[in-house]
């Protein structure tokens, strides 16, 4: 899922959402000198026990697999081990999305993720993918740069406001540039590559993989790149790896005004919605907030010591953040509505906070920021020029009125960056069938995405869980979720076309 909309650089999708319960940080690795291809396969990783009951390594990889002489990156692993080892599968490798979110994080988690029936047969097994987290993190902006950045005005209104935007994305390009080296060899298939080079180090003949949303194109490279290596793999909230960038936004501003109707369709039911009842009213109300707070952006209650103030676009990023977990996303999004009703954003922009990662200190918990927009232009190649840009954001406003100004001109950071030439996918053949997971109503990975992929992977079959919020697995469908356990467990594909109504 785009997990950090940075609206005046890049709306990039958010993993899958993570129960942080510690800031795993570890010194990360400069280049080291470089090596043969074989050596990197036959690498013995070397783990040692961290966070009680778990075990950490790193990974040696290639910054430059066109170029082996470049150097070595050092990526982060860490593994829960399988409590049944006499019974253990194998290794099932993590990742949540980003691009940004850090897979070590994610597999810090898995008691949270999977069954007590997965984590007795599986290792779980999470990296932070080249460029993410601890390993080899890209960063070009400080905590207080985030702030401004997010708390900036994402939708130029004029010319005078393009310009402006325009120039500032030049200078956060710049920034970048001089203060990362090998800034193109971060790309989502690069990762996959190391990827490859994880389950040899494993000890692993197949690669068993759990990908959630951005993690799902990781996936559909790794399908495409290695189609002999796959074992049992997940590819949950599924990200359409031939869709253009216009087509990612423009989809994805459409899901999210559909989950905003949603939304004012349950608030109206309720009796603490301070929103009109009328549907188009309430939409209306909001767009006249979003218009008021780009002159006079809502103050905080109770401060603390913060002295943000609530702007348009972390209205729309914590309206964004509310509908990625509609059973408890929702009830926070009406009390933030009825708290700005008496002039205040105080939950509102904890939603904000909570979608960008920020913590109660003003830092934040990773390098989403910076890692989600390089990592993005690098995936998709973009031809448009900016005038372009500026007429397919007038296109994406009228079909999706609320979020669609603020992510209409997504994708400029892309025309600063050095050309590169992404992997291409058209269709995929596997050794192995693939599992595919959509939610009808997910705001940031349409399901018209997970339709769309289900069509590339030829050995694949699709799942869908008819309901709102982001991704499928582990939202509290028994339906989906047992068939996941199934077929991770015993190889049993769900019946064909198989449909699961969530419960909330």
């Amino acid at each position: 899922m785009r997990k950090h909309l940075q609206i005046t650089a890049a709306f990039v999708i958010i993993g899958a959402l993570v129960l942080t319960l510690v800031n795993i940080t570890r010194e990360s690795s400069s280049v080291k000198s470089p090596m043969a291809l074989a050596d990197y396969y036959s690498q013995e990783l070397t783990w040692q026990d961290c966070y009680e009951d778990f075990q950490c390594t790193t990974l040696d990889v290639p910054v430059d697999y066109s170029d082996l002489t470049v150097g070595t990156f050092e990526i982060s692993v860490l593994r829960f081990l399988a409590a049944d080892q006499k019974n253990r599968i194998g290794s099932l490798v993590v990742n949540p999305g980003g691009p940004g979110a850090s897979g070590v994080n994610y597999a810090y988690n898995a008691e949270y993720i999977f069954s007590p029936d997965i984590t007795d047969r599986y290792d779980i097994v999470g990296f932070d993918p080249r460029g993410v987290g601890e390993s080899a993190p890209i960063r070009c902006l400080s905590d207080g740069e985030i702030d401004e950045n997010y708390a900036a005005d994402g939708k130029p209104d004029n010319a005078a406001e393009i310009a402006d935007a325009i120039k500032e994305t030049k200078k956060y390009v710049q920034t970048c540039l001089d203060q990362n080296e090998h800034l193109t060899s971060f790309s989502t298939a690069n990762a996959a590559r190391d990827m490859d080079v994880l389950r040899a180090a494993l000890g692993d003949e197949k690669l068993n993989y759990m990908g959630k949303s951005y993690g799902t194109f990781m996936g559909s490279l790794y399908a495409q790149l290695f189609p002999d290596k796959i074992g049992r793999v997940v590819l949950d909230g599924a990200v359409d790896p031939t869709i253009s960038q216009y087509g990612q936004v423009l989809t994805q501003a459409a899901s999210f005004d559909n989950s905003l109707t949603k939304f004012l369709e349950e608030c109206a039911k309720n009796k603490n919605c301070s929103l009109p009842t009328d549907v188009d009213q309430a939409r209306k109300a909001i767009i006249s907030l979003l218009k008021a707070t780009a002159k006079n952006p809502l103050p905080l209650k109770s401060p603390d010591g913060d002295k943000r103030q609530v702007t348009e676009t972390l209205l729309i990023l914590g309206m964004a953040e509310a509908f990625y977990d509609s059973e408890e996303g929702w009830p926070i999004l009406r009390k933030a509505f009825s708290e700005i009703k008496l002039g205040y954003g105080d939950e509102m922009i904890k939603l904000a906070d909570q979608y960008s990662g920020r913590q109660k200190d003003g830092t934040y918990r990773s390098n989403e920021f910076d890692s989600g927009s390089i990592i993005d232009c690098l995936d998709f190649s973009d031809t448009r020029t900016v005038v372009d840009i500026t007429k397919d954001s007038k296109e994406i406003s009228k079909l999706a009125p609320v979020f669609g100004p603020y992510l209409g001109y997504a994708g400029l950071t892309c025309q600063y960056l050095p050309a590169t030439t992404p992997v291409t996918i058209s269709s995929i053949s596997v050794n192995a069938p693939i599992l595919i997971i959509g939610t009808t109503r997910d705001p940031a990975t349409p399901y018209a995405w997970a339709v769309a992929l289900q069509k590339i992977i030829a050995n694949s079959q699709l799942m869908t869980l008819v309901g709102d919020g982001h991704t499928g697995h582990n939202r509290g469908s028994a339906c989906i979720d047992n068939a996941v356990d199934d077929y991770y467990l015993k190889g049993v594909l769900p019946a064909k076309n198989l449909r699961c109504i969530a419960t909330s």
